[in-house]
């Protein structure tokens, strides 16, 4: 048991050291790209829960889950590097913004599920897998945007 506690508190600092770049990374590209920071935190989390080596079942790979095309098309060499994987999948959302009109229901569906499947049907697009991956990043979205809150009014205050 002790060796298995000693495991853990090496490996956490990684862990959290590796996190602490993704976020600054994330903010970085959202910021340079115009995507809202909140909701780039809320793609990565559901995505990968901030682990860079993730690989999905489906072949995605990296903090924000690119496909290998995807990570072709927006010139990601390494889908494993944080500021690559995520400059190509801050990319990516918000060429998905412009296609989608801003609607963040399509953005994140076709982001999932991949934008030719789902902007052929728009809202009439009907996947459970896509709409509980909505639901949560639209969760996850919308707690990250009352935190911003709350550290904003918190520094606001005398």
């Amino acid at each position: 048991m002790k060796r298995m506690g000693v495991l853990l508190i090496l490996l956490a600092p990684v862990t959290w050291c590796q996190s602490m770049e993704a976020l600054r990374w994330a903010d970085y590209w959202a910021d340079r790209y115009g995507v809202e920071r909140e909701l780039v935190h809320a793609v990565i989390e559901a995505e990968s829960a901030w682990n860079p080596r993730t690989i999905s079942r489906a072949g995605a790979g990296g903090l924000m889950q690119l496909m290998p095309a995807t990570a072709v098309a927006f010139r990601v060499a390494n889908r494993f590097d944080a500021s690559e994987n995520v400059r190509g999948g801050v990319a990516y959302l918000a060429r998905l913004n412009e296609l989608c009109g801003g609607d963040r229901w399509l953005i994140l569906a076709s982001y999932n599920a991949g934008e030719h499947r789902v902007l052929r049907k728009g809202l009439n697009y009907r996947s459970r897998e896509v709409y509980s991956y909505v639901a949560r990043v639209g969760h996850l979205y919308r707690r990250n945007l009352w935190e911003a809150l709350l550290k904003s009014e918190r520094r606001a205050l005398p």
